[in-house]
């Protein structure tokens, strides 16, 4: 049987490739520094654009926290050519919709439009990357905006809670340390000055990369990038971060209260970023523990024991060292020190006995799957390939991943397992209702 599984796995491994190429993507980088990925897909007659600017938390300091995010509000409030709620307006009337969201290391907006309007796209987004508007009134509303999204969000999100107090504990002293969106003191506090310098500095074309697919051309793409974004002039390079969080050398734990009705915990334990050896092998190691019914934590802890009512890891890409998290709500009358106990018990058995080939062959066949799902859309195309890019350095070894995850062995699960998942290496958050005993 195993077998047979394998040889599917292979199969499957052919048709992707064949499905897309990495010849497929087409690049060029503008005299600005702009670097555009180009992927042509004539399946349907729309495109988007998906733009990564290595901007995130992480760039941030004590007094500008929380700028990488209110910029991803403010990109939307007006340039020169196009001026207060105009680039939504302007996107919705020529059938295009967008988005964006900031994480600790990159900040990305992605735009979805028919084809025929990828000229407007590109004249929208040079605008605001030319000649954003920091109008001290539109930073003054869209301070208070922010404000009340960093409020609303740890009253009424047990998990926002928990994980910025406990990243916070297990960083030190690296900018991982600070919360995406701020703490209030700095939010309510940046200066002009400050944002006019951390605009310039990071939304410079020469630190994104912008990826296109769809029903576009390549020469097409690139005369209207050249028409449109190369004006732009570049600017110096970022300060490169250069803090590095020193190792844990003992258990760190952190209680918080709040009117919740079971318990939450959140066990958190350092591990390498995305460009490390290990990187496949704790992604296997996180699916094998908690994705879907049959995982690890979940048939155990939730199926049986019935100890939790929810039950997820929490581990992806990332320029510096990162978090590896497994997250839970503790059920009805059940302890959260029950629980945790219970976890361990689980990473414990891994940690010794290792993990079944079977177990390993589905969450392989699972991850080849996803791959091949998300390639097949023009979205999953330009954020795979972004993401590639900006985290490991190059596009072309997403085309690698499937045989990197084929390569991982039930050894590398359980040697990655012993030596992330130690006590000396974690953080422990909690939060419990401040009525319980």
């Amino acid at each position: 049987m195993k077998k047979i599984i394998v040889n599917a796995f292979l199969l499957l491994a052919v048709t992707t490739q064949a499905q897309m190429k990495a010849g497929d993507v087409k690049s060029f980088t503008l005299k600005n520094g702009m670097k555009f990925l180009v992927v042509e897909d004539n399946s349907i007659p729309n495109a988007n654009m998906y733009l990564f600017y290595k901007v995130g938390s992480r760039n941030e300091y004590q007094g500008i926290t929380g700028l990488s995010h209110f910029f991803e509000h403010m990109m939307f409030n007006g340039a020169k050519k196009y001026g207060p709620k105009m680039f939504d307006q302007t996107m919705e009337f020529n059938g295009g919709a967008n988005n964006a969201y900031t994480r600790e290391d990159v900040t990305v907006y992605t735009n979805w439009f028919p084809s025929s309007a990828t000229e407007v796209i590109f004249d929208l987004e040079g605008d605001r990357i030319s000649s954003l508007s920091i109008d001290p009134k539109i930073v003054e509303s869209e301070r208070g905006v922010v404000l009340s999204e960093r409020s609303t969000g740890l009253e009424n999100s047990p998990w926002q809670l928990l994980f910025q107090t406990a990243q916070g504990v297990a960083f030190l002293e690296h900018p991982y340390h600070w919360p995406v969106i701020g703490y209030e003191d700095d939010m309510k506090n940046w200066k002009q000055e400050d944002l006019e310098r951390y605009f310039k500095m990071y939304y410079a074309p020469n630190n994104c990369v912008t990826v296109i697919s769809g029903n576009v051309k390549f020469d097409e793409i690139k005369k209207l990038a050249e028409k449109y974004i190369e004006p732009i002039p570049a600017q110096p390079e970022p300060p490169k971060i250069n803090i590095v969080e020193p190792p844990q050398t003992g258990e760190r734990r952190v209680m918080m209260q709040k009117d919740v009705a079971t318990p939450y915990l959140g066990i958190a334990w350092h591990v390498p970023n995305a460009k490390h050896e290990d990187y496949y092998a704790l992604t296997i190691l996180s699916d094998i523990l908690a994705s879907g019914r049959s995982s690890r934590l979940y048939s155990s802890l939730v199926d049986k024991q019935q100890l939790a009512t929810q039950i997820f890891t929490n581990f992806g890409e990332s320029f510096d060292p990162t978090l590896f998290i497994i997250a839970a709500v503790a059920a009805k009358n059940v302890n959260e020190a029950d629980l945790e106990k219970a976890i361990y018990e689980e990473v414990e058995k891994i940690k010794k006995d290792g993990i079944t080939e079977t177990e390993l062959q589905k969450i392989k066949n699972q991850k080849l799957m996803e791959f091949y799902g998300q390639v097949e859309t023009i979205n999953g195309k330009s954020n795979n390939i972004g993401t590639y890019e900006v985290f490991f350095g190059d596009y072309k070894k997403m085309f690698d991943a499937p045989a990197a995850f084929n390569k991982v062995t039930a050894d590398d699960i359980k040697r990655v397992a012993a030596k992330y998942f130690t006590k000396i290496n974690r953080t422990v958050g909690i939060l419990k209702s401040n009525t319980a005993e």
